[in-house]
């Protein structure tokens, strides 16, 4: 049986402790997890790790979610990357402006680990 690479995913929080709550959230998947704590740090992370996606919060220091985001669809090299946005904003901002910036879901804080690993799993559809 031929066994595929573990789907990367790129967690982009200024928040440690979301950071650590992802982490232990998608331990059951068994993907390999990065981290970036704003969003400049997230693209280099983007093009340098090429994750698979990216669980992507809006309000971080340097580059908003929304603008690392909208940088993801502009580049060719990254069309493939999922996105969900994992933010405290409310579901009403988050229903009006995910589907703006392209981004595939999005789960409000806060969240269950339950419900962030169902979606995660979801948009990784065969990786998993």
């Amino acid at each position: 049986m031929e066994t595929s690479a573990l789907p990367k995913i790129l967690v982009a929080d200024d928040d440690f402790e979301i950071q650590k709550m992802v982490k232990a959230a998608l331990q059951p998947i068994g993907a390999t997890l990065i981290t970036a704590d704003d969003g400049e740090q997230a693209i280099e992370k983007l093009l340098t790790e090429k994750p698979d996606l990216i669980i992507l919060d809006v309000m971080m220091p340097r580059l908003s979610g929304w603008e690392v985001a909208k940088y993801i669809h502009q580049r060719k090299e990254l069309k493939d990357v999922r996105i969900l946005m994992l933010t405290g904003i409310g579901e009403k901002v988050n229903d009006a402006t995910s589907p703006l910036v392209g981004a595939d879901d999005y789960i409000d804080k806060p969240f269950t680990f339950e419900d962030l690993a169902e979606r995660v799993r979801k948009l990784l559809g065969n990786h998993t």
